[in-house]
């Protein structure tokens, strides 16, 4: 889950990191009476993306007036195929200098990787590579707060302290969220060596959910964020929209499957709508998991074909065929033609089921992409 800037140091700064204050808005009349840090302000739009400042998500403020109309100019634009919902409105940081500090998972030590410079902001690509340090260590606080230090002391005396002191409990923090990275930047630095994180851009492990409470707080409070997570974390399946112009949805289950059909599909010059790991295994003889996802794909306002891809190993394909009849009698409004490829156990039963549905079964994928394409205008 990648968080947004103001989640992100809300969390951050329950782990002890010092963080400018702060306030959301998710409407521009809401500044009108709030109760806001003193200013001046800095107005930034919140999505899941880098490279805001660029494209014109953030900007300073001197007067409550000026700042109510950048949140009013930032609300609701769309970037990146991602529509800003909220701001944060934070106070502005002077006089400082910045710079770089991150913390991500490293495959190739089975460790952590620690990144360290004296340069940050928004041209941090442009920062020459003698300019950044790097090294690898154990997947524990002390030993990555450790590398951290040692970085640190690569750096100029009047950013190098406060780098070693931000990443106590920034290394902290990364552990402790179970985070894929954590990335502070700009990191400030004040003349008398106190340091803020200007900028956070943290991305946590969806499937360490189940042992991490804050992070369930927050989807569950923030769902209207989340969706995608929050979907997961309430109904056991990942479900992510890959293209909201797709024509093809998909229900499919195992990850690394389902992301190969997809880029099958597009090699093909055919549009996926969503991927969907549905987790078989888990539907238990109910219902509830095939309707929400199928729920979802109803959003798709341009899909125009169903593709069920299931491979089954523990699943009973005649019980999985039950339920997906059953799913879509419940959801009239996905009024699309279904096309099921199905491979495994219960497969003589699942295909009497759904023949009684008026659905044919395929087990080739190259003849279920045939009878896609003949749902599809001018892509036979």
């Amino acid at each position: 889950m990648y968080l947004l800037e103001h989640d992100a140091k809300k969390l951050l700064s329950a782990h002890g990191v010092n963080v400018p204050a702060g306030r959301l808005i998710e409407r521009a009349g809401e500044l009108d009476g709030m109760s806001l840090p003193d200013g001046p302000w800095m107005a930034k739009g919140q999505i899941a993306t880098g490279g805001r400042g660029k494209a014109g998500l953030i900007h300073s403020a001197d007067t409550r007036s000026e700042l109510k109309a950048h949140v009013a100019a930032i609300l609701d634009r769309t970037v990146r195929d991602r529509t800003v919902r909220s701001v944060r409105v934070e106070q502005r940081v002077s006089g400082a200098r910045e710079a770089y500090l991150a913390f991500l998972l490293d495959p190739a030590s089975g460790g952590s990787r620690v990144i360290a410079s004296a340069r940050g902001g928004g041209d941090i690509e442009r920062v020459p590579r003698e300019d950044i340090y790097s090294d690898a260590t154990r997947l524990d606080a002390a030993a990555v707060a450790a590398c951290a230090r040692a970085l640190s002391g690569k750096l100029p005396p009047g950013i190098g302290p406060a780098v070693r002191d931000a990443s106590v409990p920034l290394a902290r923090a990364f552990l402790g969220l179970e985070a894929l990275l954590l990335e502070v930047n700009p990191l400030f630095v004040r003349e008398d060596g106190s340091w803020l994180a200007g900028d956070a851009k943290l991305v946590t492990d969806d499937n360490a959910l189940p042992r991490q409470p804050a992070l369930r707080a927050l989807v569950e409070k923030r769902a209207h964020a989340y969706p995608e997570v929050a979907l997961k974390l309430a109904h056991g399946f990942d479900y992510v929209v890959v293209d909201g112009a797709g024509e093809i949805a998909l229900l499919t289950t195992g990850a690394g499957l389902s992301m190969m059909l997809i880029d099958e599909l597009r090699a093909a010059g055919l549009k996926p709508y969503n991927f969907l790991d549905i987790r078989t295994g888990g539907l238990r003889g109910e219902t509830g998991r095939l309707v929400q996802a199928l729920g979802r794909m109803t959003e798709g306002g341009n899909v125009k074909v169903l593709l069920v891809n299931i491979f089954a190993g523990i699943t009973d394909l005649g019980e999985f065929a039950r339920l997906l009849v059953e799913s879509l009698r419940q959801l009239p409004r996905l009024s699309v033609p279904v096309v099921a490829r199905l491979v495994g156990n219960g497969l003589p039963e699942a295909r009497e089921v759904l023949a009684a549905a008026g659905i044919t079964v395929h087990t080739d994928l190259d003849a279920a992409l045939a009878a896609v394409r003949r749902h599809l205008p001018n892509k036979e």
